[in-house]
């Protein structure tokens, strides 16, 4: 290059500095500049509520002021709508409610809970700064404030689905209501205040992929290494990767075997077993669950963090169960598999409900652990089978079975390699592979598909070829702003060429989000496809945010889990 040229770059390069540095001053003098709650009200989804809520007399503060006092206003509302879950639970066991109004409030108080620890988790991290944090710190905050609208919507659902409960619904339904709303404000302040305008893209596919012959790499942080050397010899090879960060570390190991030859005999001793509320930094906890049925429930809670957990193989270490809402469950609570702490590792297990179609909601696994990830998994059940439910989550090269919006939720969860396969429904019934369930435009949340592949189960297959018509769509709107993608996957034909489907009238079809991009297979030809403002067709740019590196930020957090992934589109 001339030293001509080189002069000609470098001052390109200066004037978009100087070009960027003034757009990124004007954003943070407007932000930082003062309003009244009118003005800065008007940039949420509820003015009136928001307005109601700030302080009003007439004085002015910046955003960041409104954002701070909103998200405390939060976290006093979170604690007073738990207290009355609690005083309603109280009053049960007087025999005024049924237990599936029973469960549903149970669901309540959990999510209550969980409301109030993501509150003040976010409060922490916007109490003493009034400038852009830092992408990662911004997208924990969103994360976990978009939780907050899932979990409560979550409540109201198990509610209203809850025929014996309803005057419990007409003393909650208010303030359900009054704080989906407020905490709406609030995520509406945070993204206006504290989040960075744009995401750092990739500038290429960066493909991480530690594995050595099949197998994680390991490596022991603690001492407990006779174990892990039995468990080497038996499924986990230990390997030598070229670099060391490519190692998994581990801190302990317990092995879960139903003839009494481990430490445990079932998975929930073993997960009983691990510390609590661990920030990985040692290592993950490792339970090694050999091959077996477990007919168990298993809950990993949310102060059980950093869990790995590793069978034998798909339809060789089985969890399965038959819960489901025809049976008295809620949907949130019919999971054989359920999994709340921060930073899961699922790996060479099957995930099943065998409660069968005629069962309707009936869940194999309910995933609402953030940083969460399954690799090489099945799982299977008819209707929602895999509920997504919220957080951050990354699915690798699993498979999942199901019928009626079979992987459901509101969590931003990426499915990359991974086999779909829709399966024979009941009489009468579509297929709906997902239904996803954003509620606010400010969410991080949604569904994205990536380099997967869609094909009929068999006996779906031998169904059509019998003259039996059953239709699978890509997904329907289960709430006002579904998002899902399917980008750079495999559509067989039993995908529906209208490619999406309603769920009632004209309901979310203008602000639902449903996108494609370059896929592939008899099912990806969009010249059927069904015309809602909602639904595009997107270029790389646009495909670009619903990747690992763009949806998820998963370069920061993937590589530890020792599981492949690509972090952008493939080239």
């Amino acid at each position: 290059m001339s030293l001509k040229m080189s002069c000609q770059v470098a001052i390109c390069y200066c004037i978009f500095f100087i070009f960027y540095l003034s757009i990124a001053f004007a954003e943070d003098k407007a932000t930082s500049s003062n309003s009244t709650a009118a003005t800065i009200c008007k940039s949420t989804p509820y003015p009136s509520i928001c307005k109601s809520v700030l302080p009003n007399n007439n004085s002015t503060a910046n955003v960041y002021d409104y954002g701070r006092f909103s998200v405390r206003k939060s976290l006093s509302s979170a604690r007073k709508f738990l207290k009355m879950v609690e005083k309603y639970l109280h009053h049960s066991r007087a025999k005024y409610l049924t237990i599936s109004a029973i469960r549903a409030l149970e669901d309540c108080k959990l999510l209550a809970e969980l409301n109030m620890d993501f509150l003040s988790t976010s409060f922490q991290a916007v109490d003493k700064t009034s400038k852009t944090l830092p992408q990662l710190k911004a997208d924990d905050v969103q994360t976990l404030l978009s939780a907050i609208l899932t979990n409560t919507q979550t409540c109201l659902d198990g509610l209203q689905a809850t025929s014996s409960a309803w005057s419990i619904r007409n003393g909650l339904n208010v303030p359900l209501s009054n704080d989906t709303k407020l905490y709406s404000v609030s995520l509406a302040l945070f993204t206006k205040a504290w989040l960075p305008k744009t995401k750092k893209k990739p500038f290429h596919t960066n493909k991480h992929n530690p594995l050595k012959n099949g197998h994680l790499p390991f490596k022991m942080s603690a001492t407990n290494k006779a174990v892990y050397e039995t468990v080497s010899r038996r499924n986990l090879e230990e390997t030598a990767p070229d670099d060391d960060n490519d190692q998994v570390l581990v801190s302990d190991i317990v092995v879960v075997s139903q003839d009494g030859s481990g430490n445990c005999t079932t998975i929930t001793e073993a997960v009983a077993a691990a510390p609590n509320n661990t920030d990985g930094s040692n290592g993950y906890f490792l339970i090694y669950v050999t091959e077996g049925v477990y007919e168990e429930y298993v809950l990993v809670a949310k102060n059980k963090k950093y869990l790995m957990m590793i069978g034998d193989g798909i339809n060789k270490t089985v969890i399965t169960g038959n819960h489901s809402v025809i049976d008295g469950w809620t949907t949130f609570n019919s999971f054989s598999f359920a999994v709340a702490g921060q930073g899961f590792v699922g790996v060479n297990m099957t995930f099943r409900n065998t409660a069968g179609p005629e069962k309707h909601q009936a869940v194999a696994v309910r995933n609402g652990a953030d940083l969460s990830t399954f690799y090489s998994c099945s799982f299977e059940g008819y209707q929602d089978t895999l509920y997504a439910h919220s957080l951050r989550q990354f699915y690798r090269e699993c498979d999942i079975y199901g019928t009626v919006d079979f992987i459901f939720g509101n969590a931003a969860s990426l499915f990359q390699n991974c086999n779909i396969y829709p399966r024979l429904p009941l009489a009468n019934q579509f297929n709906a592979i997902t239904a996803q369930g954003r509620t606010d435009p400010n969410q991080n949340t949604g569904i994205s598909i990536h380099n997967c592949t869609i094909k009929a189960t068999d006996d779906l297959s031998l169904a059509s070829t019998s003259g039996k018509s059953v239709s699978t769509y890509l997904g329907r709107p289960w709430k006002e702003y579904s998002r899902t993608i399917y980008m750079q996957t495999f559509l067989d034909n039993v995908v529906h060429s209208a490619g999406w489907r309603a769920w009632s009238g004209d309901f979310a079809l203008n602000t639902s989000y449903y996108a494609e991009f370059n896929n592939t297979g008899p099912g990806s030809d969009f010249s059927g496809r069904v015309t809602w403002p909602g639904v595009h067709f997107i270029n790389s740019t646009d495909a670009a945010n619903f990747t690992v590196s763009g949806f998820l930020i998963g370069d920061d957090w993937l590589q530890q889990t020792g599981v492949p992934f690509s972090s952008g589109l493939l080239s």
